[in-house]
This record gives structure tokens, C-alpha cells and sequence, in this order.
């Protein structure tokens, strides 16, 4: 079918280049014309958190609901000026006049304009700084076109001003995950280049990979942006796709060209060579894009969280690269000819014998002592694995950005001077379906609940409407809250108007400990563990929603994993036609994974490295591990595929399984160091991003490329399938009849291996 397409393609390479053209026509269309892309805090509705904020903003702010507002923190400060003082005063209002007639402004909340008790929350605690909440009438996204403009009018006085906030830690999260993106760029695509004019000696033959990955990103961009019109899209999509589109593109050129190459200096005519090239590597990057798309689609069982659009979006590009691998690429080929080798480079790229070469050499090595170099291998992965056992979940928060970043400092500053500010408040949402949480009965509850509430450790004090005036009793508010609303105290009915709805009230339970911390998540669950008659005792915040995304990752993660490994096994089992080579592959990548998992745990939650890095230590968010299992896995099947692939075309040319392993490793293992070399500049590339989720994301795959493609690739799989001998490419006769049936893999004949001459 492959060699049939090939024939396809080299008399009709014309008509495929304009298909191709208008692939691209479509891809551009597709980002001018896409949908837009969303933080990641938009997702999570479904959740049990999500749902308990739902119905808290449905009763106490409906009009919110409908629209959206925004609000920027400023922090305004004097080395000499006491924030209590007339002249510090006089210096904050007069750089806020022009903010007070800005129709962009709802409105401006100083220390100066909240009532006296409340006033010590916006005055840092050294006197020197104050806080000034600046409401905006537009949604973060809207007002962040905006809001650096009304900074700058602030910014004329005396006093110093730093925004930090909603709009700036939003705009702070976009701007930074764009210029990383940038960065990557402009440091993966010269140094790719200059990678691949090393292996293939000439400078078209290189150009060729580095103008299919290009195309891949614009296809994958297209297809990510023209799938936000329909659903929400991650903000990290956008990157996942051009890390993911520009290594997965270059490695299958790669393996393209170098075939189509090699079968020209064999002979071969262009059309014969082009039939061929997609016989043997178009196959293998089909079936390797399968299991790539396999492995990005473990993100899909996270439904409901950002996690499933970046999977989405990764199997997108990856099938988007495999279409420009069996269309585009094989027609310019055919164009091209042996001009593919013009602009050679001297020196470089000199064919040997087969049979010969460092590759050819290593292999034989590890297949004399295959024990001996197995264990120890694996020990190895253990070992750089290991870390992984101390791994801690939690969201990313603005430790996320860098230090460096203004909206950044500007928060740890409000956290570290200004009372209050570092706390964390559960929010214990009291509900009843078919009543009012004000009748005697229910109240008296709300009332013995707050008080258990209050007596859990670590909590500061409970708010709500029963806990308004220390001096009221429990028969006090029983009996108060039976009057009508208008006849209340004023600080009762001030407390009803903000906590409580027809059906709900919400009790706010206060902590000093971090909200992702594992005191705070105690909290949460102590909360929702409580019961009340009539009602339900729900939880939400920041605390419930760290908890429960962490809790549905885990939850969803065993079938993610049991589903991807059984369908990779199909995959490969149609591959190979072998039942032993898919589980030597699946446990094989496990190893290397652990040791990249390892990895990402030493690196960026225990802290090493984090100085030269430039990031702030800290737990893992729980997308990264999910994000590096489904990349890691699929590439990973991606080598096991291409070496796997070559090895078995020598197995059957020479009946022998050492040989086969030892020719197929010589003649792709180059390659395949190559490809992985470039992979691990593109990675890095964007390890080299400010945000530390694409941080970790790009340097736990580069290590794990690093891994498979030496330690995993060199040693362990020829070690592997020598022991295994023959029995590498065994299946139940069953099987074996399904899988000629299907003819999904190679079906030339084993070669007769000739008699040794003892």
C-alpha cells in the first residue's frame, strides 16, 4: 500500500504540492481566523469545587455572572513617607485623580475610603506602603490591552508604583508564555539546522526537514486556533504544539530523506526510490505518528480540565506532520531528485561498508555480555527515578513566573508586608435544595457548625452570619434572624447581604497556612466532611480547587495509562507482527520515564539547579507530570518504532536475529542519535522559557530523549532482544494468521539463515 502510494506521489508530485499549498492556505485561514485561547483557571467547572462556586456566584452575584469585571492591584510606596501621614496621603490621591474620571474605572478602594477597622489591611505593616484596589468595568482579557496605560497615569507622582493583581498576573502569564515562545524559535531553529546540515552533508537535503517541521507548526497553530471557536483551548497549547509539531516533524524527515538518499546511491531509479522510501520509512512514521497521537491522547480522559485541549492540540500537529511527511516531502523529493544532495559539505557524511561502524560495533559489544550490560542499566534507571517517590501535587500559582517579573514581585510583596494578605480562606458553602437557610432550625445548625469549624487546628476565625457579634448566642440569632430582614441590626443585615442567598449561606473559615498547602487541603476536607440536617455542607476556593484537580488527575490517571499502553501494544503488535516485542517496548519506556520523572522532581520541586535555572523551587503541578507521560511515551514509541521497524527489515533480509539487530542499530542508529539530538536542542530551547510549566516541560523531555536514545536505544534494547533471541518476533499462531490477514506490517519472508560450517 505504502509503495503504491509512493508510485502515487512521484506522478502526480505536482498535483500534491498545490494539495499541499492549499493545506497551508487553510492553516493560515485558520489562525486569522481561529477562536481565542484561555488561562487555565477557566476550567474545573465540573468539579466539586467548580460546582459549589457556581451555585454560590448564581445566589449571591447574579449580576457578576452576566458581567465580567476585573480589578488591579497597586502598591504604592515611600522610603520617607508613612502611609498614615497627610503628605503620603495628599502624594496617593493626587496620582490616582486621573483614574477617578477614566470611564474604564468602576471604581477605587484606598486606605483612606474603607471604614477605620478596616483600614490596617491596605497599610503595609513598617507604615510605608498602602493598597489601592482599582475595579475595572471590562473582563481581565479586555482590560489587559489597556491596563498598562492607566499605570502609567499613576505613575507621574512622587510615589512609587508597582500593579500587580488579576489583569497584570494574567497579562504577566500571556506575555511571558508568548516571549518564551520567541525565544524558542530563535534558539531551536538556527541550531537545528546546523544539526541537521551535520548529518546529512549537504545543505538542500537539510532544508528539507527544518520546511516540513515549519509547515507542521503553521498546520498545528491553525488547527488549535480554528479548535478554540468550538471549545476552551489552553494557553499552553500554543507552545505544546510548536515543541511537539518542530521535533516530531524534523525526526521524520529526517528518517525520509536520509531512505530516499540512500536507495538513490543504491541505484535506484527516483520513482523505485520513492516507492521504497514509503514502503519502509513512510510506513514507519505512519505507524509512529499512530502511537504519538496514542500517547498525546492520554490527555483527553482529563475532560473538564485545560489538559484535554493540549492533547488535542498535540495529536493535531502530530498528524498534521505525518500528512506533510507522506505528501509534501516525497513529492519535492521526486522533484528533486539527486539534486537533494546539492551544497555538499566536505568531509562530511562518508558511507562505510556494511557491517562496519561505531553502531555496527556497539551492538555486537552488548549483545556478547547482554546481562551485563542490562542490569546495570536498569539499576541506573532506578536509581535517576527514584526522586519521583517523593513527588507533591499542587497548582501552579504566580511562583510560576519568574522572579524577575514586576507582577510577580509585586505579589510576594503584598503577601509578605501587608497583614492578612498571606492568609487562605475555605469557603464553606452551606446549602439547603428546598428551604432557607434562615429558619430557627437551620440556623441554630449553621451556628453549631461554625463553632466545630472554628475548633479544627490551624484555623484563624470563621465568618459568617452567625458569627457577626461575639456576644450574640445562639438562641440570640435563632431569634433575630426570625424577624424580617429590614428590622435586623445593620451589621446583620450587611453580613446577610454578602454571605447569604434563597438557599445558601456561606461560611468563611480562615487559615494562615499556604493555600496549597497540606494543612489547608485538611481543612477542606474536614468541611466537607461535616453534615447538617436538610442541607449539604459544600467547599470551594482556591484550597478546594488545588484539591480537587489534583484528586481528578489521579483518579483519571491509572485508565489514561492502562488505555494508551493497551492501544500502543495493538499498534505495535500490527507493526511487528510480534506479541513480545510491544511489551519489551511498553516496559522499556516505563524505565525511561521514571527517570525523567525523577528528574523533574530533583530538579524543580527539590530545588536543585534552580539558581542557574532562574526559577522559584516548588511543588509539581499536576498537568506537568500527565503532559511529559503522554509526550515521553509517544515519542519514545516513536524510536522503538523506527529502530524496531529497520531491525525487523534486516531480520527478514538475513534470517538472523543478531545480525538484524546489529544492522538495523547501524544503519538507523545514526539517525536516531541525530534525530534525538535535535529533539534535545528543541527541548532545551524551550527549557530556557520564563514560565516554569513550559520550563520543566521542555527539560524533563529533554532528559527523557537524552535517556531513551542512549541508555534505553544502545544498551538495553539490543541486550533485551538477545536474550529474547528468535523469540523477539514470536506470536500465537492465532495472532500471527490475524496479523497476515491484516497486513498492516512487513510480509516479506524470513530469510533462510545459511548452515554455519560446523
Amino acid at each position: 500500500m505504502f509503495a503504491r502510494w509512493g508510485r502515487f506521489v512521484y506522478r502526480r508530485r505536482w498535483a500534491v504540492l498545490v494539495a499541499s499549498a492549499v493545506l497551508l492556505a487553510l492553516s493560515v485561514a485558520g489562525i486569522i481566523t481561529g477562536g481565542t485561547l484561555v488561562g487555565n483557571g477557566g476550567f474545573g467547572a465540573t468539579l466539586p469545587a467548580g460546582q459549589a462556586a457556581k451555585l454560590e456566584a448564581n445566589e449571591l452575584h447574579p449580576k457578576q455572572g452576566k458581567t465580567k469585571t476585573s480589578e488591579i492591584t497597586l502598591l504604592f510606596s515611600s522610603p520617607t513617607m508613612v502611609a498614615t501621614g497627610a503628605d503620603f496621603k495628599a502624594a496617593l490621591e493626587g496620582a490616582l485623580a486621573p483614574l477617578q474620571s477614566d470611564s474604564r474605572v468602576s471604581s477605587i478602594t484606598t486606605p483612606y475610603t474603607v471604614p477605620p477597622l478596616d483600614q490596617a489591611n491596605l497599610i503595609s505593616r513598617d507604615g510605608h506602603e498602602a493598597l489601592v484596589i482599582v475595579n475595572l468595568n471590562d473582563s481581565s482579557p479586555a482590560a489587559q490591552r489597556y491596563y498598562q496605560t492607566l499605570v502609567s497615569k499613576v505613575r507621574q507622582g512622587t510615589l512609587q508604583v508597582v500593579a500587580t493583581g488579576q489583569v497584570p498576573l494574567n497579562e504577566a502569564f500571556n506575555g511571558t508564555l508568548e516571549a518564551d515562545l520567541q525565544r524558542a524559535e530563535y534558539v531551536a531553529l538556527p541550531i537545528t539546522l546546523l544539526m541537521l546540515v551535520l548529518i546529512f552533508a549537504a545543505v538542500v537535503a537539510a532544508a528539507l526537514p527544518l520546511s516540513v517541521g515549519l509547515l507542521a507548526i503553521v498546520g498545528g497553530v491553525g488547527g488549535t486556533l480554528f479548535l478554540a471557536r468550538f471549545t476552551d483551548v489552553s494557553q499552553y497549547a500554543i507552545n505544546v504544539v510548536t515543541l511537539i509539531g518542530l521535533a516530531v516533524a524534523i525526526d521524520y524527515s529526517l528518517f525520509v530523506v536520509n531512505r530516499f538518499r540512500d536507495e538513490l546511491a543504491a541505484g535506484a531509479s527516483r520513482e523505485d526510490a520513492i516507492a521504497i522510501t514509503m514502503s519502509t520509512a513512510g510506513r514507519a512514521i505512519t505507524f509512529s505518528g499512530v502511537t504519538v497521537a496514542i500517547g498525546l491522547s492520554a490527555m483527553l480522559f482529563y475532560q473538564g480540565t485545560f489538559l484535554a485541549s493540549m492533547g488535542a492540540a498535540g495529536a493535531i500537529v502530530v498528524g498534521i506532520a505525518v500528512v506533510y511527511g507522506l505528501t509534501f516531502l516525497p513529492a519535492v523529493l521526486a522533484v528533486l531528485g539527486p539534486h537533494v544532495d546539492r551544497f555538499r559539505v566536505p568531509y562530511l557524511g562518508r558511507r562505510r561498508p556494511e557491517g562496519t561502524g561505531a553502531w555496527h560495533t556497539m551492538a555486537l559489544w552488548v549483545m556478547r555480555r547482554p546481562l551485563i550490560v542490562l542490569v546495570p542499566a536498569l539499576a541506573v534507571l532506578l536509581l535517576a527515578g527514584s526522586p519521583f517517590l517523593q513527588l507533591r501535587l499542587a497548582n501552579a500559582d504566580v511562583d510560576a513566573l519568574p522572579p524577575s517579573n514586576e507582577a510577580r514581585q509585586g505579589y510576594d510583596t503584598l503577601l509578605r508586608d501587608f497583614p492578612g494578605q498571606d492568609q487562605t480562606t475555605v469557603e464553606a458553602v452551606i446549602y439547603y435544595p428546598s428551604g432557607s437557610p434562615l429558619t430557627s432550625g437551620h440556623v441554630g445548625d449553621i451556628y453549631d457548625l461554625s463553632r466545630r469549624l472554628a475548633q479544627l487546628p490551624n484555623v484563624l476565625r470563621v465568618q459568617s452570619i452567625v458569627n457577626v457579634d461575639p456576644s450574640y448566642s445562639k438562641a440570640d440569632y435563632e431569634r433575630l434572624f426570625g424577624q424580617p430582614v429590614t428590622e435586623l441590626p445593620p451589621t446583620l443585615q450587611q453580613a446577610l447581604s454578602l454571605t447569604t442567598g434563597q438557599h445558601l449561606t456561606v461560611l468563611y473559615v480562615v487559615t494562615n497556612k499556604q493555600y496549597t498547602s497540606d494543612e489547608a487541603r485538611s481543612l477542606v476536607r474536614a468541611v466537607r466532611g461535616e453534615h447538617i440536617p436538610d442541607g449539604q455542607v459544600l467547599a470551594t476556593g482556591a484550597t478546594a480547587f488545588d484539591l480537587d484537580i489534583v484528586d481528578f488527575v489521579l483518579s483519571k490517571t491509572p485508565t489514561a495509562i492502562s488505555a494508551v499502553i493497551l492501544i500502543t501494544y495493538i499498534v505495535l503488535f500490527l507493526l511487528t507482527g510480534s506479541v513480545v516485542l510491544p511489551l519489551k517496548a511498553v516496559i522499556t519506556n516505563l524505565f525511561s520515564i521514571s527517570a525523567s520523572f525523577g528528574a523533574l522532581v530533583f530538579i524543580f520541586q527539590q530545588g536543585h539547579l534552580s539558581d542557574l535555572l532562574g526559577f522559584t523551587p516548588q511543588s509539581i503541578d499536576p498537568s506537568i507530570p500527565v503532559i511529559l507521560f503522554s509526550i515521553v511515551f509517544g515519542m519514545s514509541m516513536d524510536y522503538e518504532v523506527l529502530l524496531i521497524s529497520r531491525i525487523q527489515e534486516e531480520y527478514r533480509r538475513t534470517g538472523d536475529n543478531q545480525s538484524g539487530v546489529a544492522l538495523g542499530l547501524e544503519k538507523s542508529g545514526r539517525l536516531i542519535t541525530g534525530a534525538a539530538a535535535i529533539m534535545c536542542a528543541v527541548f532545551i530551547a524551550f527549557g530556557l522559557a520564563q514560565v516554569v510549566i513550559i520550563k520543566s516541560i521542555g527539560i524533563g523531555l529533554a532528559v527523557a530523549i537524552l535517556i531513551d536514545a542512549t541508555v534505553v536505544r544502545i544498551l538495553i534494547v539490543p541486550s533485551v532482544m538477545r536474550i529474547l533471541g528468535r523469540a523477539n518476533w514470536w506470536a500465537p499462531r492465532p495472532l500471527a494468521l490475524l496479523h497476515a490477514r491484516i497486513g498492516a506490517g512487513d510480509m516479506r519472508p524470513v530469510a533462510q539463515q545459511a548452515p554455519s560450517p560446523s
